[in-house]
């Protein structure tokens, strides 16, 4: 026991890197036992090679005790997104036959993140078992975003949380008591064993349904983990491949729902426990999006692409609709599966690029701006029409809803306009980078909403990640980042006034 409080105090980057190593060891058994020995071989030595490197420096550091203000706490997050990446791709670019270093750190970043966008076109030109270290990276970095949320970013109010406490963002003191008295590192063993357990739980049960359903186990295994993760890392493209078809995409389906509110995790915070789960108002935000972008597109489908009648019309329009609805929820949530039964759109398909902007719950594995901030808007918005109709009237529905109408919609609003000059500014670097506007645009979007199949189904042809110079990738990468952490956070860290706190 008193091991196990040796090794939690940690700095958490030199407790990621001992995980990450010892992870190395999975895709090597799942080489050898397919008799990829040089594959293995690449996973195995680096494993060694960083488990070494993860000992000298656990201690060095042993008796390290990190700042627990804010930006120390940021600074360290930040630091296992620019570490672990450039850590997790030596196995891939040993494992992998002409991949260079920098393809696999970006393809690594993208996993970690749960972006989802890969350098690999054809996915059939690398190793099974290299599609199962992606996937797990991308499992990896899923838990990682719910658990530095729960730990690090909603104790000082970030995250999006800050929107139902009204508090400034930066400051401490959101949450329960475990995030109010504890350490950060009490906070995160904290989270973790409230929460990896459910996370595992989830993932094996949604891995058991694939199998049962038809998949592979690899396949199945791999979507199970791109599904709570939110990052649709697939050994194939899109799930028009996969053996379970329509069963496995209800089942993925009903698993996407945990990235659409907190309230479905364990130790969810700032949550008001008195509306039923059907009340939540992502939920139902959330509902009403896929419904109402069902429906449209929909339309657009049967009455402008469909001209017969007839009994074979109607089974094709309900498979389209069930494409259209699995796949509209697939980007709400940043997941971006695409439906095998998915028609094709044309350019109505830009509606996928919106909701991935849109994201979905705050404190869950999604990226983008949050379905409460959204939501946060749209009350004041009705707020405001009330008071035109009766100036004198009192907004009801507790302090909690009149806080989110006011303080809440205006960091929200704030958030909103950060959010768009950071697509600005990442689109004009992207284009001073060499790209056109339009792929620049798109590409700036799928990074900074972590949704990284957009650039993939938008647009008059795919744009290959494979294709990019290294500017474009780093400044990709960077975006990567910014948009998995939340602007906001970045802007707490280099605040001067936090600091001085």
């Amino acid at each position: 026991m008193r091991g196990l409080q040796s090794l939690s105090e940690l700095p958490l980057l030199v407790i990621l890197m001992g995980i990450g190593s010892v992870g190395m060891m999975m895709p090597a058994a799942h080489a050898v036992a397919m008799g990829h020995f040089g594959v293995a071989r690449g996973f195995f030595y680096s494993s060694i090679v960083v488990l070494v490197l993860t000992a000298m420096i656990a201690i060095a550091t042993a008796s390290y005790r990190g700042r627990a203000s804010a930006q120390g706490q940021l600074l360290s997050v930040i630091g296992v997104y620019l570490v672990l990446p450039v850590l997790f791709a030596f196995p891939m670019q040993q494992a992998t036959t002409g991949v260079s270093f920098g393809d696999a750190w970006f393809e690594m970043l993208s996993a970690f993140t749960t972006t989802g966008a890969t350098v690999f076109d054809t996915p059939g030109a690398i190793a099974p078992s290299v599609h199962f270290w992606r996937a797990m990276v991308g499992w990896l970095g899923g838990f990682y975003s719910l658990l530095i949320t729960a730990s690090v970013l909603v104790p000082i109010g970030l995250g999006g949380v800050e929107l139902m406490g009204g508090r400034v963002p930066g400051k401490a003191g959101g949450g329960g008591q475990i995030t109010r008295i504890a350490e950060p590192s009490q906070r995160i063993a904290h989270y973790t064993a409230l929460m990896f357990p459910v996370y595992v739980g989830l993932t094996l049960i949604l891995w058991v349904a694939l199998l049962v359903a038809g998949d592979s186990a690899l396949i199945a295994l791999c979507h199970a983990m791109g599904t709570l993760s939110s990052s649709g890392i697939s050994p194939l493209v899109g799930l028009g491949g996969t053996a379970s078809g329509l069963t496995g995409e209800m089942l993925i389906f009903m698993f996407m729902a945990f990235a659409l509110t907190r309230r479905l995790w364990p130790g969810a915070v700032m949550v008001d426990r008195s509306l039923k789960p059907w009340q939540d108002p992502e939920l139902r935000l959330a509902v009403g999006i896929v419904a109402a972008v069902t429906a449209v597109l929909s339309f657009y489908h049967a009455v402008l692409i469909y001209n017969g009648v007839g009994v074979e019309t109607v089974f094709v329009t309900l498979r389209a609709i069930w494409g259209t609805a699995f796949t509209t929820l697939s980007f709400l949530t940043t997941t971006g599966f695409q439906s095998g039964t998915l028609p094709d759109l044309g350019s109505a398909g830009l509606v996928f690029l919106g909701l991935a902007i849109i994201g979905g719950g705050v404190a869950t594995t999604a990226g983008g701006v949050k379905l409460l901030r959204v939501y946060a808007l749209l009350r004041h918005g009705e707020r405001e029409l009330e008071r035109v109709v009766h100036p004198h009237s009192i907004g009801g529905h507790g302090p909690v809803a009149r806080r989110l109408r006011r303080q809440g919609a205006y960091l929200a609003w704030i958030f909103f306009m950060m959010f768009g000059v950071s697509i600005g500014g990442i689109t004009a670097a992207l284009t001073l980078a060499g790209l056109g506007v339009e792929d620049a645009l798109l590409l700036g979007v799928a990074a900074l909403s972590n949704t990284g199949q957009l650039a993939t189904i938008i647009g008059d042809a795919p744009i290959s990640y494979a294709s990019l110079e290294a500017v474009p990738k780093a400044l990709l990468g960077s975006a990567m980042i910014l948009g998995r952490l939340e602007i906001l956070a970045i802007f707490v860290v280099f605040s001067r006034e936090s600091w001085a706190r």
